[in-house]
């Protein structure tokens, strides 16, 4: 890159810095993280576990931002300063081009985050695929696309708990819930809300003909106790059951499982995968609150488009990603346009793309 065209890269990104200070609202973040830190150094702050452990992770969470803009601040006096001794130094041209693109990477970054503006988007996700039309094929397309979220939340370095995961008759899953827990985690995997599409040669017909199977995406917030949700646990019916391995074999001694039965609404929520009876319970009612709180909003959504004189679409999602693996290779995102013929690579976990360009589609519709 020619000295001119890394110095008007520079004057660029000073003028994207100056929007990020105000669109993150830098110093109102920064006010509200100082009357956190004073909560923090109560002696009484940890009396109530729960509400201190929300505290710490706003706090850290405001935190971050901070740091990565004045980590981008830096980067920007960096590529400066290199870029004025340039003319001495062309060793200091390609330090100048270095910081300049990793601080574009670093504005890219805090712009995307400026669009999770929800109350949940910072927050953590509870993602369940379920297997739709297919039969056999469904399953095997539910543990596929199980393993994909996976691999791209280990790769982004969220964590992932398990939940919940039934194996299916004899090939793939017949449900998997798994908890992913990381900044942003929910904001983001909203983009995989719906109906995702698959086609290849089945595995499972000898004659090897192309098969068409779909299975379904649900992700939900992970509610925090302090937030109301209209919940009775009188209402709740909750048996015990065996855990399930693969292909359906017995490998608890105790009935560990728990399946709850929100009677008013006929929503069901299963957990076997926590070592114990009271883990997959409190895991179940985490799930179901999410559910309900999930219901309620959608249920005042569809009261304002009432008014409004709007029409919803009240299916379960809609058919929103293509995977192709015959007869060519090719993933296609059918809201975003976004595609690649490297189907592996996104199998695997390489969701990025597909995410960002959901979010941009979205924040450009909006």
């Amino acid at each position: 890159m020619e000295l001119r065209d890394i110095q008007k890269e520079i004057e660029k990104a000073q003028g994207r810095l100056s929007d990020a200070f105000s669109f993150l609202r830098i110093d109102e973040k920064r006010d509200e993280l100082a009357a956190l830190d004073e909560q923090t150094a109560r002696p009484d702050f940890w009396n109530d576990a729960a509400a201190a452990q929300a505290v710490s992770k706003k706090a850290a969470g405001l935190r971050a931002t901070i740091e990565d803009y004045e980590r981008a601040c830096g980067l920007l006096d960096d590529a400066a300063a290199a870029c004025e001794l340039a003319g001495d130094d062309a060793a200091f041209a390609e330090e100048a081009e270095r910081t300049v693109a990793e601080l574009a990477a670093l504005l890219d970054q805090l712009e995307i985050e400026s669009w999770f503006s929800g109350e949940f988007d910072e927050g953590d996700a509870i993602l369940t695929v379920n297997p739709g039309q297919g039969g056999l094929e469904a399953q095997d397309w539910t543990r596929m696309l199980y393993q994909m979220y996976v691999h791209y939340a280990e790769d982004k370095g969220w964590k992932v708990t398990v939940l919940d995961l039934v194996p299916g008759e004899g090939i793939g899953l017949d449900r998997a819930t798994i908890q992913i827990e990381g900044r942003y985690a929910y904001g983001m995997l909203r983009s995989e809300i719906g109906i995702h599409r698959l086609v290849r040669i089945s595995p499972t017909d000898a004659k090897k003909r192309r098969q068409t199977t779909f299975a379904s995406v649900e992700v939900l917030p992970v509610i925090a106790d302090d937030i109301e949700v209209d919940l009775n646990p009188a209402d709740v019916r909750v048996d015990v059951y065996r855990s399930s391995g693969p292909g359906g074999q017995c490998v608890n001694t105790t009935d560990s499982a728990v399946r709850l039965t929100h009677e008013p609404t006929g929503i069901v929520v299963t957990c076997q995968n926590e070592k114990s009876q009271l883990q997959n319970k409190e895991a179940a009612f985490r799930v179901l609150r999410a559910k309900l709180y999930e219901l309620e909003e959608r249920k005042r959504a569809e009261e304002l488009d009432e008014l409004r004189g709007e029409r919803m679409d009240n299916s379960f999602g809609s058919q929103i990603r293509n995977y192709v693996l015959f007869p060519y290779q090719l993933v296609k995102d059918l809201r975003s346009g976004v595609e690649t013929g490297n189907v592996d690579a996104v199998l695997s976990g390489a969701l990025e793309p597909f995410v960002i360009g959901y979010h941009t589609w979205r924040v450009a519709n909006s």
